[in-house]
């Protein structure tokens, strides 16, 4: 949950939503205007194709009416037709051999005299002299105009292969003072125009057809609708239908006139191909859309971690500081503001590096002064003392004794000078302290027995001066002189089993209860040391506190009757 609220899962997720709609918004953008853009050039292209095709189906037709026109107007016609005797018919049938030879699709030539006399390729065709024959549409329309009659798609009648569709041109025959001779009957297979249509691309479900002014089916691909009126009236209502896109069905219907003709060339595109391509458009926008998600979601961590890098380092320096340590700084990188932080971090540990520094500069100085003052408490007290008892021997006139016990004085405070230094090595300590016994030895004789003792391995280690002294005098003082009869002290150094340097101050004395004197732990050493005389423990124990740390120090147990034990333990 810490997690979800960090800054960093905030700006990944913030920099993936935006990112989410970014690429959505953009994607639908580029579907749209691609897909308007696809559909403008689909109805184009469309538009242009079933342009063309008409043109190509206005040639054809154009092509027949110039064969329809030659055969109408030839003079071999003309007079074979006007001949009793049909004189030149052999001519005749050759130009229609010829017309046949020029184009494959057309199926049946038929050249038909008003009285009923026919000239024709189909040899096997049997039209004789026939009023239904005179009424044909195609005849009744061929002696009503002017130029070549084209005809609705029909099953041809006068043929032997009655199951081939074909379109007719029929053409009247006149003769030179424009009197009616006969009508030129040419039928053309339906393949003729169907192969000019069947290269439109129209889509799976499109088509082309034509229809004639008088809405008569000319051309389908299904030969099914020539048979069908409800679909012939579908196709008719769609002649007339709007032309341009309907895009509740997506068809796109597009009309052109054929000049010369009375047929309509419609085509109707279902736009397939521009559903493949805006399918192909969505397919290609997931997966890149999908690949750039996925980069997002991975590429947006990093990013943030980029950005709140700096930012970790801050807070990461500030919890090093939060445990006492100002050994920190932060690189000034990032955005302008995150330097700026930096900045002011770095200036701000800078100053409390130099404000500390001040502060321990002081507190050294006042940690001198103060080991100044307890040291200078002991020399008084201590010279006092042995004033005292150098007085007492000369005036018992034991010179020798005086002169003695002088010369260990003298010793005792070249010692105890230290060269002005407030460390001295263990050896010297331990110097010092027996010519501080000798002293006492002195002013004692037989009451006082000692006997020192240290690691000469130790005798080089630098320590606090004067720290012995003042636990021998409160265990003379307080112990052994308090007692009936002799005593003895034990004064001993060495190293204990962690490394460490352990000083034992051991008399026999009368001893004391710890309970009475200051709170004992359960093993009876104090934790609030006894002031037995003088300066006394207290004193020792504050200096090596504050040279060492108040892990460090003394402890002392004590028994009535049984003795006092002094241990000072130092790193």
């Amino acid at each position: 949950m810490a997690f979800l609220r960090s800054l960093q899962f905030r700006i990944s997720w913030i920099y993936m939503v935006i990112s989410f709609l970014t690429i959505g918004t953009i994607g639908s953008v580029l579907y749209v205007e691609i897909s308007r853009v696809v559909l403008e050039a689909s109805v184009q292209e469309s538009k242009t194709e079933i342009s063309k095709s008409g043109t190509y189906v206005e040639m054809y037709v154009d092509r027949l009416k110039v064969l329809s026109s030659m055969l109408a107007r030839s003079p071999q016609t003309i007079k074979t037709l006007s001949s009793p005797t049909k004189e030149g018919k052999e001519e005749v049938e050759l130009m229609i051999n010829n017309v046949l030879l020029s184009d494959a699709y057309i199926k049946s030539v038929v050249i038909i005299g008003k009285d009923g006399y026919v000239l024709s390729n189909e040899k096997d065709l049997n039209m004789q002299r026939s009023s239904d024959m005179m009424n044909e549409p195609w005849y009744i329309a061929a002696i009503n105009s002017t130029n070549p009659e084209l005809t609705s798609a029909r099953m041809q009648k006068f043929s032997m292969d009655t199951n081939n569709w074909v379109i007719s041109m029929s053409q009247e025959i006149k003769d030179t003072n424009n009197s009616n001779l006969g009508v030129v009957l040419l039928d053309i297979q339906y393949k003729g125009i169907e192969d000019y249509l069947n290269e439109l691309q129209l889509g799976i479900n499109g088509y082309a057809f034509i229809i004639n002014s008088r809405g008569e089916l000319v051309y389908h691909k299904n030969p099914d609708y020539f048979n069908d009126p409800a679909k012939q009236a579908e196709l008719k209502e769609i002649s007339v239908s709007k032309e341009g896109l309907d895009k509740s069905q997506n068809l796109l219907v597009y009309r052109t006139k054929l000049p010369n003709s009375d047929w309509t060339l419609v085509g109707v595109n279902s736009l397939d191909g521009l559903q493949q391509i805006r399918n192909q458009l969505l397919r290609s926008f997931a997966v890149v859309g999908l690949g750039l998600l996925l980069l997002i979601i991975g590429v947006s961590p990093l990013i943030a971690k980029s950005i709140t890098r700096p930012i970790n380092r801050l807070e990461q320096a500030m919890q090093k500081m939060k445990t006492g340590s100002l050994e920190v700084s932060v690189p000034e990188t990032g955005v302008t503001e995150i330097q700026g932080l930096a900045q002011h971090f770095n200036t701000m540990v800078s100053e409390l590096q130099r404000l500390m520094q001040e502060i321990a500069a002081k507190e050294k100085t006042l940690h001198a002064y103060e080991l100044s003052v307890l040291h200078s408490q002991i020399n008084p007290h201590f010279l006092y003392n042995t004033l005292d008892t150098i007085v007492w021997m000369a005036e018992f006139d034991d010179s020798e004794r005086v002169i003695s016990t002088t010369k260990a004085l003298a010793k005792f405070f070249q010692l105890s000078l230290s060269g002005g230094s407030e460390l001295t090595t263990i050896e010297n300590e331990i110097n010092h302290i027996s010519q501080y016994l000798i002293i006492q030895k002195e002013r004692y004789g037989e009451k006082l027995h000692y006997h020192t003792y240290f690691d000469p391995a130790l005798s080089e280690k630098v320590i606090p001066k004067i720290i012995l002294q003042p636990l021998v005098e409160n265990a003379i003082y307080h112990g052994i002189r308090e007692k009936e009869g002799p005593g003895s002290l034990q004064i001993t150094c060495n190293r204990t089993e962690d490394g460490n340097i352990k000083f034992v101050v051991k008399d026999d004395g009368v001893g004391f209860d710890p309970n009475k004197r200051g709170q004992a732990s359960g093993n009876g050493q104090s934790s609030s040391l006894p002031k037995l005389g003088g300066v006394g423990i207290n004193n020792v124990d504050g200096r090596l506190k504050l040279y060492y740390g108040k892990e460090y120090g003394i402890t002392i147990q004590s028994c009535i009757g049984k003795g006092t034990t002094i241990t000072i333990v130092i790193p």
